[in-house]
C-alpha cells in the first residue's frame, strides 16, 4: 500500500485546496507507476547523472557572508522582477540591494554618472537576425538616449533607460527572441564564438551550435544564475577571426588529432577536438591555463557544465576580490580541479598534456594565414561565390540609424544575418560576389567602412567615464581623437592593437594590447584624466602581459606620446618585425629612452 504525499506549501506559500489536491494526485500517480524524478531528466546531453544545485553553497572557508551573497539569499535576483515593475510604476531609482539584483535582468543603474540604466543583452555567439537588429534600433531610438555600443563580448549595450521604461524595454527585447537574463553580476556572461563560424574556410569546426547548446542549457537551469562571481566562456573553432578564448574562465579551442602512435597510446581517435584552458582574467594579468585535456565535440556541453558546477560549489563567496575561477585555481591545483570535474562526468577526461615548449604530441591547432586585423575587410567563404565582410565600427559606437541601414544591407545583399565580434565591430556573411562592391558603397554612405587599417582597426576602448562610474578617463573619446591624430602622421606595415580601459577591471583588456592604456586621475591634466601606458601584450600564440613603460600621462598628451612610441618602433625595428617582437627584445629603460629622446 502506498502512502499519499502531503504538500502544504511551496517556497513558504500555503497551497489552496485545488492546488493541494492536484499535486497529491500527481505524486500518487507517479509513485504508482514506479517512476522517479530522474526519469524526467534529459539524458541526451550526458549531464543527467549530475543533480542540479538547489541552494547556494556556503563560503568555502566558513567566512561570514558578504553583502552581495546575503542579498542573493534573502531573495534570488531572478525573483525580483516585481521590484522592476514597482520601480517603473513610481519611476524611482533603486537602492543598493536592488541595484545589485536588477543586474540579473541585464539592467545596470549608472549613478552617480547618470540617473538612468544601461542594458546589456545576451546574444550567444554574437549572431543576430536582421529583424532583431532592426527592433533593437527601434528600441534604442524610442526608449533610450540612442547610445549603443558593441562590447568586447560580441554583445550590445544600450543607454540611457529611465526606471519607468524598464519593463517595456525588457518586453520588447524578448519579443524578438532575445533576452538580458544573467547579463551582469554573478552570472555566466555572453557566450562567444567565432563571428565567421560555419562560413570560414580555415575553421576546423563550426562553434555556433555548441555555443547555442550551452547557452540554452544555462538559460533553462536556475543553478547557473548564482555563481560566486562573473564567468566567461568562449569557443574558438580555429577560424581567421579569433575569440581570444585564452582570456576567458573557460576557453575551448578546436584542434585536430591525426592518426599517430601517441594518439593511439592515449586512446584518442582521429578527428576534431577542443583543448580546454581555465582561469583567464586579464584584469588580474592572468591568461587561461591549458589543462592538458581534449574534449570531443559530443561532450562539449557535459564537460562545460561539469567545469562550471565545480566552480559554483567551491568558489570563494566570502571575498569578491578573490572569487574568480582564477583564484580557486591558485588555491587548488589543476589536477584537483579536474578530479572534481571527473566526479560529475560518466567517463574520465581525455588527457593530452603539453611538453616544456607548449606543444602536444597528439593534437595540432589550425594553420592560419598571416592576415592583419581579419575582423575588417572582405574575405571569401567556404561556400563558393559568397563572401563575408567585416565592417569597421570605431570603438564599437553605432547609431540606431546605422543599425537599421545595416539590417537593410544584410537583407538585400546577404542572408538576413549579422555577427558581432569581440573586436567591437560586426560581420555581414553570405554576400555574393556580384554584390560586394555595392555593399562597400552602401557602408560608406552610412558613415561606416570596410577597409582594414593597420592602425585604426586595432583600437579597442571600454565605455569610459561618460557612462561608467568606475572609469577614470573618457576612453572612447580619447581613442577617437588619437586615431584622427595618428592616421595622418603614421604609416604602419604591421598591424597593431591599442586598448584603452578606464579602470583596473580592464573591460578592454589593456594588458593584452600591443599598447595598453589604463585610465587614471592625474594632476597635470586640464581634465584630470590620464593613462598608465603598457607595451608588449599579446594573445593566442603570442600571449603576454604588457609591461608598464609610462605612468600618469595626461590625456592631452596621449596622442603625441603614442606617435613617439610608434615612430621609435619604426626607426629601431628589424625588417618585418612586429611591435610586440620589437618591445620584447628591449628593456623598459631602453624603450623609454627611444621614446623620450627620439633616439
Amino acid at each position: 500500500m502506498s502512502t499519499a504525499t502531503t504538500i502544504e506549501e511551496i517556497q513558504g506559500q500555503p497551497l489552496n485546496p485545488v492546488q493541494k489536491n492536484y499535486l497529491q494526485g500527481f505524486f500518487a500517480g507517479v509513485s504508482a507507476r514506479g517512476i522517479s524524478f530522474a526519469d524526467f531528466i534529459d539524458t541526451s546531453a550526458g549531464t543527467s547523472h549530475v543533480p542540479a544545485t538547489t541552494a547556494t553553497p556556503a563560503p568555502v572557508d566558513d567566512t561570514p557572508l558578504i553583502a552581495e551573497e546575503r542579498y542573493k539569499r534573502e531573495e534570488h535576483p531572478l525573483d525580483s522582477y516585481y521590484r522592476i515593475v514597482e520601480h517603473a510604476r513610481l519611476n524611482k531609482a533603486p537602492d543598493k540591494e536592488d541595484t545589485f539584483r536588477f543586474k540579473w535582468n541585464g539592467l545596470f543603474y549608472l549613478t552617480p554618472v547618470k540617473d538612468a540604466f544601461m542594458a546589456r543583452l545576451r546574444i550567444p555567439g554574437g549572431q543576430l537576425r536582421t529583424f532583431q537588429l532592426r527592433e533593437l534600433a527601434n528600441i534604442a531610438r524610442e526608449i533610450t538616449s540612442g547610445y549603443v555600443q558593441i562590447t568586447t563580448r560580441a554583445n550590445f549595450q544600450l543607454r540611457l533607460i529611465q526606471s519607468k521604461d524598464m519593463p517595456t524595454f525588457l518586453r520588447r527585447v524578448q519579443s524578438v527572441g532575445l533576452h538580458t537574463r544573467g547579463a551582469g553580476a554573478d552570472n555566466i556572461r555572453n557566450l562567444t564564438a567565432n563571428p565567421t563560424a560555419g562560413v570560414d574556410p580555415h575553421e576546423l569546426i563550426d562553434t555556433l551550435p555548441y555555443c547555442h547548446e550551452i547557452g540554452q542549457f544555462i538559460l533553462s537551469h536556475r543553478e547557473f544564475y548564482d555563481l560566486p562571481r562573473k564567468f566567461n566562456i568562449a569557443l574558438d573553432g580555429g577560424g581567421l577571426i579569433g575569440t581570444v578564448e585564452d582570456t576567458n574562465d573557460i576557453g575551448l579551442r578546436a584542434v585536430m588529432v591525426d592518426e599517430s602512435d601517441a594518439a593511439r597510446a592515449a586512446g584518442i581517435a582521429p578527428g576534431v577536438y577542443f583543448r580546454v584552458a581555465l582561469g583567464g582574467a586579464t584584469g588580474h594579468k592572468a591568461f587561461a591555463r591549458d589543462v592538458g585535456v581534449l574534449v570531443h565535440p559530443d561532450q562539449v556541453l557535459a564537460t562545460t557544465i561539469a567545469l562550471i558546477r565545480v566552480y559554483i560549489a567551491n568558489g570563494n563567496r566570502g571575498d569578491r576580490k578573490k572569487a574568480r575561477l582564477k583564484h580557486l585555481l591558485d588555491s587548488w591545483t589543476l589536477d584537483q580541479y579536474l578530479a572534481e570535474t571527473e566526479k560529475l562526468l560518466p567517463a574520465p577526461l581525455l588527457r593530452d598534456p603539453l611538453d616544456a615548449e607548449g606543444k602536444s604530441a597528439i593534437s595540432t591547432p589550425s594553420t592560419l594565414p598571416e592576415t592583419a586585423h581579419s575582423h575588417v575587410g572582405v574575405f571569401p567563404q567556404k561556400q563558393r561565390g559568397l563572401n563575408y565582410m567585416g565592417v569597421a565600427i570605431p570603438v564599437g559606437q553605432i547609431t540606431p540609424k546605422q543599425m537599421t541601414h545595416l539590417a537593410d544591407i544584410a537583407d538585400n545583399y546577404g542572408s538576413g544575418e549579422v555577427r558581432l565580434t569581440v573586436w567591437q565591430n560586426l560581420v555581414i556573411p553570405n554576400i555574393p560576389d556580384a554584390f560586394v562592391e555595392t555593399v562597400k558603397k552602401r557602408l560608406v554612405s552610412i558613415g561606416l567602412h570596410w577597409k582594414q587599417s593597420n592602425l585604426s582597426s586595432g583600437f579597442i576602448a571600454c565605455t569610459g567615464n561618460a557612462y561608467c562610474k568606475f572609469s577614470s578617463s573618457n576612453t572612447k573619446g580619447h581613442a577617437l581623437a588619437a586615431i584622427k591624430y595618428l592616421e595622418h602622421r603614421i604609416t604602419l606595415d604591421q598591424p597593431i592593437n591599442i586598448h584603452l580601459t578606464g579602470c583596473p577591471n580592464s573591460c578592454a583588456q589593456h594588458y593584452m594590447g600591443d599598447i595598453g592604456l589604463l585610465g587614471t586621475k592625474v594632476k597635470n591634466s586640464v581634465s584630470g584624466e590620464g593613462y598608465h601606458i603598457f607595451i608588449g601584450g599579446g594573445f593566442g600564440g603570442n600571449k603576454a602581459v604588457g609591461r608598464q613603460i609610462f605612468q600618469g600621462i595626461a590625456s592631452e598628451e596621449l596622442a603625441e606620446i603614442l606617435e613617439k612610441i610608434l615612430k621609435g618602433y619604426l626607426r629601431h625595428r628589424k625588417e618585418g618585425e612586429t611591435f610586440q617582437s620589437f618591445t620584447n627584445r628591449h628593456e623598459i629603460g631602453q624603450l623609454q629612452a627611444i621614446v623620450t629622446n627620439n633616439e
